[in-house]
């Protein structure tokens, strides 16, 4: 196994305790503010948000890939950069607030003033932050990357999670947002000591990179988040609130889960770009580890929204549970293609990136549409998952003419996992149907820890059976069992010398 395979695999364990906590956190955060707020909440700043976030990524620089990228980056490099993302965030801070009132207008939503007002902090915030945290993941340094990301999230957690249980008020959402930022701000100045200077130095020579990526990005995130603006005008903040939940939680098992792997991704595989049979096994290795963490966990929080929903969100979000059972199976499919994102920016082919965003957006946009039309939020739903299993198979061919890996090999590399999650459902929803699902909270508490323990049991034995059935192929069951061995090796070298 290459040397970068290794520290891609060893950081991404690493990685692991801190995506672990920051996912609880995530987990339980939402769970709380589901309890003390209601969905028209989530839909009011929703709203903000993604007008937020669009507005962010049309005038995204990219520079940070840019740094990974760069042979040698320098302290002007950084300084640049740190130029370059503070003019930025300072100018949309002003138009976003600008923006505020004729917004709230729009939606008939007075409150959508204050609450933009409030978010142009965070944009102005966001260009503050420290340029030498990316070369963390340039450098394939894990420590204080945990540091960062368990701190950013604790304090968001403890601030958002204490307003909504002291006030109970949309507040928490915006507040939350804001003291996340401000952490990041200080963590990232005192883990890595950086004194940026004002110069626009280099600015040509990061750009000439970034330009797709920036270009690709705003295709991109109006792809994903048009909905979102398209539901809270035809269908009312509370709808969109169903929508925002469902989607944050539908989306949260697969994410978190391949965090730790997916943050060392980009900057291995640009470390190997040039030699081409390093990149498709470190590609392939990559893909499988990702689908057999991603599927379990998606596929898994498919099966169990029910219970899981009634008994942590209660009743008011029953409506939700569709959206959660439809977007987290497909989250979870997706992964299957999600590599050639940093594939394609290892190999420098940011502008193949950008026309298959382009692709994406007129494909998905007319269908999302027609879905709202005529079936609303459900139809919403429903164009999700069709148009979630087109972008798989774009991603997939577009991974075959980026490194030359056949589509039915790809697949052929994920079978174990694949096989063995639709074991793992089919015997879930088969056994919650058995059971019946029960209303008493105790009762219900048991019923989803029995379907959970269930569905770990049948994922991991079947996929151990079929490795067996293979005699053993190159796989995630092989990075486990090297794992497991060294774990038992270094556990005898400690007990030896304590028993003699």
């Amino acid at each position: 196994m290459s040397s970068v395979t290794d520290r891609l695999i060893q950081g991404s364990m690493w990685l692991s305790l801190s995506r672990a906590i920051v996912n609880g956190l995530s987990a339980l955060s939402t769970f709380v503010l589901a309890w003390y707020l209601v969905p028209a909440d989530f839909g009011l700043v929703a709203i903000a948000t993604t007008i937020q976030v669009i507005l962010s990524s049309v005038t995204e620089l990219s520079l940070n890939q840019a740094l990974i990228r760069h042979e040698s980056p320098s302290e002007s490099h950084f300084s640049a950069v740190w130029t370059l993302s503070v003019t930025r965030s300072a100018i949309l801070a002003l138009l976003f607030a600008a923006a505020s009132y004729p917004i709230a207008e729009f939606y008939n939503e007075p409150r959508l003033t204050s609450v933009m007002l409030a978010l142009s902090f965070s944009l102005l915030l966001s260009g503050l932050a420290n340029p030498r945290r990316i070369m963390l993941q340039r450098d394939l340094i894990f420590w204080q990357e945990f540091v960062l990301n368990v701190s950013q999230k604790l304090v968001g957690f403890i601030v958002t999670v204490a307003i909504a249980a002291i006030y109970q008020s949309y507040w928490a959402l915006v507040i939350g947002t804001l003291a996340y930022q401000v952490t990041n701000i200080i963590v990232s100045y005192t883990v890595l000591p950086f004194w940026p200077r004002i110069t626009f130095r280099h600015a040509r020579e990061l750009f000439s990179f970034s330009v797709w990526l920036t270009a690709g990005q705003i295709v991109n995130t109006l792809n994903w988040r048009i909905e979102y603006l398209l539901i809270g005008k035809m269908l009312g903040a509370t709808q969109l609130g169903h929508y925002t939940v469902g989607n944050t939680l539908s989306t949260l098992p697969t994410r978190e889960a391949t965090a730790p792997l997916n943050q060392t991704i980009y900057p291995g595989f640009s470390k190997v770009r040039n030699d081409p049979v390093r990149l498709v096994a470190a590609y392939q290795r990559a893909q499988a580890l990702l689908a057999a963490v991603a599927l379990p966990a998606g596929i898994g929080m498919a099966v169990v929204a029910d219970p899981m929903m009634r008994l942590a969100l209660g009743e008011k979000w029953v409506p939700a549970i569709f959206i959660v059972q439809a977007l987290a199976s497909v989250f979870a499919l997706q992964t299957l293609g999600s590599l050639v994102q940093p594939l394609g920016m290892a190999k420098g082919h940011t502008k193949l990136l950008f026309i298959r965003d382009t692709q994406m957006l007129v494909v998905r946009v007319p269908i999302i549409i027609a879905g709202l039309m005529m079936a609303g939020l459900p139809g919403v739903v429903y164009a999700r998952v069709v148009t979630g299993l087109i972008s798989t198979a774009v991603n997939m061919l577009l991974v075959k003419r980026l490194i030359n890996l056949p589509f039915f090999q790809q697949l052929a590399a994920n079978f174990r996992a694949l096989a063995s999650v639709a074991l793992m459902a089919a015997g879930v929803w088969g056994l919650s149907h058995i059971l019946n699902t029960p209303t008493d909270k105790t009762a219900l508490a048991l019923h989803l820890a029995i379907l959970v323990v269930t569905g770990g049991i049948l994922y991991v034995g079947s996929s151990f059976v079929l490795w067996l059935a293979m005699k053993k192929p190159d796989g995630p069951e092989t990075e486990v069992q090297r794992i497991f061995v060294k774990f038992l090796s270094k556990a005898k070298r400690i007990a030896v010398p304590k028993s003699a």
